[in-house]
């Protein structure tokens, strides 16, 4: 915890100060192994939700992955300049666009998909593999209690 700032020990041994800093340690590490394949998180998220949702509406894409309407239009536009996504009619309307995931994506997601596991692999090195079991099975009980 080298790089966290000084928080007394109290506060240091609670829950949330944890998670918030194994996340921020989780999301830096994520983010660069990304970059070593150019991809930022959200677009990340974005191409993968393309690839898991896809063809999907520009405007269903961003309710879903919790995107504004004008950042998803920036991310969108930049998956379809590196030629990651590509849009097409709506079959169901016309008047919208389809966003789906292109052979070049799939390849770049299949990609970062493994860079993304080495950066979490190494984010729970210290755990055996019934601990990683355990604390994603904590976790998400945490973030989803009522499931």
């Amino acid at each position: 915890m080298a790089d966290t700032p000084y928080a007394p020990r109290r506060i240091r041994a609670l829950p949330s100060w944890l998670l918030g800093r194994a996340a921020a340690r989780g999301h830096r590490l994520v983010a660069e192994a990304l970059a070593t394949e150019g991809m930022r998180m959200t677009h990340h998220a974005v191409l993968s939700a393309v690839a898991e949702l896809g063809p999907v509406s520009q405007a269903e894409l961003g309710r879903t992955v919790g995107i504004d309407p004008k950042d998803i239009v920036a991310i969108v536009n930049d998956l379809q300049k590196d030629g990651l996504v590509s849009r097409t009619p709506d079959p169901k309307d016309r008047r919208k666009n389809a966003i789906g995931i292109s052979a070049d994506g799939k390849r770049r997601l299949r990609r970062t998909e493994r860079l993304g596991d080495a950066a979490n692999a190494e984010l729970t090195a210290a755990l055996s593999d019934e601990e990683r079991a355990q604390l994603i099975a904590l976790l998400t009980r945490i973030v989803a209690p009522a499931e």
